[in-house]
């Protein structure tokens, strides 16, 4: 079982991003050995959620944990099946100790902005 992180950086030391949606790196890690895969997200100037959501998705990993996450990927993610755990901060490796523990918030909604700065 994999799970995604949004990330600042690479590795395991580097910062939770807290968008999901513009955050630079995604990334793939098995919680139980900590392998990591990192790939670059590439936001669009429209549709940055709908496209991470896509690049998540297409990994078919079980959650996402991230700082927040706008309406478009949240629906996104729901939708593939992806459990979505907000609040993640400190580092990627912090944020993988939170949610072995059960500290994270299972997101039940958006918790980010969608495009244009209206609360979703």
């Amino acid at each position: 079982m994999k799970i995604c992180i949004t990330a600042s950086g690479q590795g395991l030391a580097s910062s939770v991003n807290p968008s999901f949606g513009r955050a630079p790196y995604f990334l793939f890690v098995d919680p139980q050995t900590e392998e990591i895969e990192a790939v670059e997200n590439v936001p669009g100037a429209h549709g940055a959620g709908v496209q991470a959501a896509q690049t998540v998705a297409n990994r078919k990993v079980a959650a996402v944990l991230t700082g927040s996450i706008g309406p478009n990927a949240h629906r996104g993610l729901q939708a593939a099946g992806i459990e979505i755990y907000t609040g993640a901060k400190g580092t990627v490796k912090d944020a993988i100790a939170d949610y072995r523990t059960g500290r994270l918030a299972h997101s039940q909604g958006p918790t980010g902005l969608r495009h244009g700065g209206v609360r979703g």
